[in-house]
């Protein structure tokens, strides 16, 4: 480990002699205030250095590293609901709580609305063959621009989907609108593609000139796949609103993720620029 360079001229220095102070300079180091003979610097002398311009940690104590960079309080609050909004839903689920009555009665009067071809279209958005080869096409892209953490952060993403949703189906054992089997709760068609199409997203947004129009389309897709699944029968409403709070913890997760890494090349990339 590297050690703080140390002043020239301190007490600890194993020099041949003490400095010899020209007359009518005022020394470095004083008698302190109280009288006590503790050395302390000048007043007025600013600090020159690296001992000085080193962060203090939230004790006041000098620090060695730069500090860890925090998440930002609006994500912290945008997570915190999220996960307040899914544990609600999923306690009515297990509950056969009172929100259950609404969800039922707009799914009975949504069903069958609209072009069901169209619906069904937009129900196969969710489909993993439809999905993951988009994703496939992202990381690839990725990998090509020279990225390594990026698009294994994007795939273990998309691989936590059926790990949480699988045993949440399991555990509610929800049955769906127009059958007597259950595991309808949470939708994994709406998740799939809300990690897929907002991963693909993520990964493309930096090498992109306009790149809210990525995150618009995975917003648009996920949309679309969600009223699909509604219209034609395939979920409750409820199961497709889990899915977004659960599918938006993930992209959050992964965003933050993201954003440390590019960072961190930046760094790397700006330090071995030769200075001028």
């Amino acid at each position: 480990m590297r050690e703080t360079p140390r002043p020239q001229g301190t007490a600890g220095d194993a020099g041949p002699g003490l400095p010899q102070h020209g007359p009518g300079r005022a020394l470095a180091h004083t008698a302190g205030a109280s009288g006590s003979g503790t050395p302390h610097r000048s007043d007025g002398r600013s600090s020159h250095t690296p001992r000085g311009a080193r962060q203090t940690d939230p004790a006041g104590h000098p620090g060695t590293t730069p500090p860890v960079p925090r998440w930002p309080a609006s994500l912290i609050s945008l997570v915190s609901a999220l996960v307040a909004l899914f544990a609600l839903i999923t306690w009515q689920v297990v509950a056969d709580g009172p929100l259950l009555g609404p969800d039922e009665r707009i799914s009975r009067a949504l069903v069958g609305r609209g072009p069901a071809r169209i619906a069904d279209l937009f129900s196969d958005l969710g489909n993993m063959q439809v999905a993951l080869p988009v994703l496939a096409c992202a990381i690839i892209c990725a990998l090509v621009r020279g990225t390594r953490r990026e698009p294994l952060y994007a795939a273990l993403t998309m691989a936590a989907v059926p790990a949480l949703v699988v045993p949440l189906k399991l555990w509610t054992d929800r049955q769906g609108p127009l059958t007597e089997a259950t595991g309808y709760y949470p939708s994994g068609h709406t998740a799939t593609a809300a990690v897929a199409y907002g991963a693909a997203a993520l990964l493309l947004a930096p090498y992109l000139k306009r790149s809210w129009m990525m995150l618009v389309a995975a917003v648009l897709l996920t949309a679309a796949t969600s009223i699909g699944l509604v219209l034609r029968g395939y979920h409750w409403p409820l199961d497709v609103v889990a899915s977004w709070c659960l599918s938006g913890v993930l992209l959050v997760v992964l965003g933050r993720a993201l954003r440390s890494v590019s960072r961190r090349s930046t760094r790397r990339s700006s330090s071995r620029t030769p200075s001028c």
